[in-house]
């Protein structure tokens, strides 16, 4: 398995610290809980899931961190312009974010830290900084981690964003610390108190204030997978600064076992795009999950979508896309259906025998070949569709027997426990259609063909389509 490393610009194979090359630390960082998540956010999350996912499926055991960030300047203003507490603020928030999580099938991280009951842990990171000479109290209480002190201790910064010291002037890039410092490049461990914080602050030993965001991540990560960890993905938006400083302050501490960096592999998802342009509220094409919920779209349609392309390329995300993700979720439906229907009580575990009239086509082999190199989700794709037509066609000739269906539902078990898009969960018809499918099946026992067909057009015009299989009738939910 194969993956970029955002630090040293290629592909490498995956090899975690762990001796035993099975235990993987994985970090995410997590959202901001000032507002619901946009989605462009979920296209970093359902990545992240996918590849947490992906190492689970080739056997590895994932410790999956996702902080929750629930102290930051807009919170702050959203706590005081709602006159809210700042834990009943994010709560909100917070809740929101795991119900659209779990709609769009992620798997819940074993830790989700929040960035307010990590205090203590973001005190005694800070404080060792300084201990170090690697960071310093400003005038009005803040305290700032010096880049230049950490690089003439011979710290390297600018190496997971490919710039030099030389590059970064007063206000470029770096303008978010609006307090007095040193040097304009230096950012911000402590903010010290202000008026406009209101109630929201904290006791530190340099005065009362509340920390900035980078030593958050780097404290929660630490804290949860110690001081050296496998993978710490996000978007390519925190490469710098966020990221970039993460390492310094991280790194800068000097609580790495000897050889080891504070992460080994940086894995970035690429930026996502709205029906071609960035989102924007203006350009009316900014969405959360509930948006599109509520045009009548699927959390597995729209995670179908965020997984169509690989994730360091940026994707346009389409409302055009989403409908022919319901299209090309109906044509697996269909083949998952059929599938079923043909394997009958054989169990999933069923051996395939010469009776198959040929071995199943094999669909863990080309989906684990595509997904070994830098998760080639577009590959993998290509081989789920190629095994769906393959036995479609089999199951049409009848050259597939129920022995093989059933082997065959159980790779597509293998494969979809990482790409998590299943088959829907049916609706349950209302009293009356099923009602009309039982007067039709005594019309069609009847010989009264006007009256079966008469009953067909009714179920269809309430939204249901009727199928008559050697099972007996079957209903189908038509697309709205």
């Amino acid at each position: 398995m194969k993956l970029f490393n955002t630090l040293t610009r290629s592909l490498e194979p995956f090899e975690p610290w762990d001796p035993g090359g099975r235990e993987v630390g994985m970090y995410c960082c997590g959202p901001t809980v000032y507002d619901f998540a946009h989605i462009g956010n979920w296209r970093t999350f359902v990545f992240a899931d996918l590849l947490r996912r992906y190492l689970e499926f080739r056997g590895y055991a994932v410790r999956h961190v996702m902080n929750i960030t629930d102290v930051e300047d807009k919170i702050i203003r959203r706590v005081r312009e709602t006159g809210l507490p700042l834990r009943e603020y994010t709560a909100r928030y917070e809740a929101a974010f795991f119900e659209d999580f779990e709609a769009l099938r992620c798997r819940r991280p074993h830790h989700t830290p929040r960035a307010t009951e990590h205090i203590g842990e973001i005190l005694g990171l800070i404080e060792r900084l300084m201990a170090r000479g690697l960071a310093y109290r400003a005038a009005d209480g803040s305290v700032y981690f010096s880049i230049e002190r950490y690089m003439a201790a011979g710290g390297r910064y600018g190496q997971l964003a490919r710039i030099r010291m030389d590059q970064l002037r007063a206000g470029e890039r770096v303008r978010s610390d609006e307090y007095a410092k040193e040097t304009p490049v230096d950012f911000a461990l402590w903010k010290a108190r202000t008026p406009e914080d209101g109630d929201v602050y904290w006791p530190s030993p340099w005065g009362e204030g509340r920390p900035g965001w980078h030593i958050e991540c780097s404290a929660m990560s630490m804290k949860w997978l110690g001081p050296s960890f496998d993978l710490h993905l996000g978007g390519e938006d925190l490469i710098f600064p966020h990221h970039e400083d993460e390492i310094a302050q991280s790194e800068g501490a000097g609580l790495q076992p000897p050889g080891r960096r504070f992460v080994k592999y940086w894995v970035h998802g690429a930026f996502l795009l709205v029906e071609g342009r960035k989102m924007s509220k203006s350009l009316g094409n900014f969405f959360t999950l509930r948006d599109l919920l509520a045009r009548g779209f699927t959390g597995r349609e729209v995670r179908y979508v965020l997984l169509s392309g690989h994730y360091r390329e940026t994707l346009n995300f389409t409302l055009e896309g989403l409908q022919g993700a319901r299209s090309a979720l109906g044509r697996l439906d269909e083949c998952l259906t059929r599938l079923r229907d043909l394997a009958g009580e054989v169990g999933a575990g069923a051996a395939v025998g010469a009776e198959t009239g040929g071995p199943v086509p094999d669909l863990v082999g080309p989906f684990q070949a595509a997904m070994d190199e830098d998760l080639n989700i577009s590959a993998a794709w290509a081989a789920v569709f190629e095994w769906v037509r393959e036995l479609n066609r089999r199951m049409g000739s009848g050259s597939l027997s129920p022995a093989g269906a059933a082997a065959a539902l159980k790779q597509w078990a293998r494969v979809d426990s990482v790409l998590a898009v299943g088959e829907q969960i049916e609706e349950t018809p209302p009293p009356e259609v099923l009602r009309w499918v039982e007067e039709r099946q005594a019309a069609r026992k009847a010989r009264d063909f006007a009256r079966a067909d008469a009953l067909r057009e009714q179920i269809r015009l309430a939204g249901w389509l009727v199928e008559d299989t050697p099972r007996g009738p079957r209903l189908k939910r038509l697309a709205s």
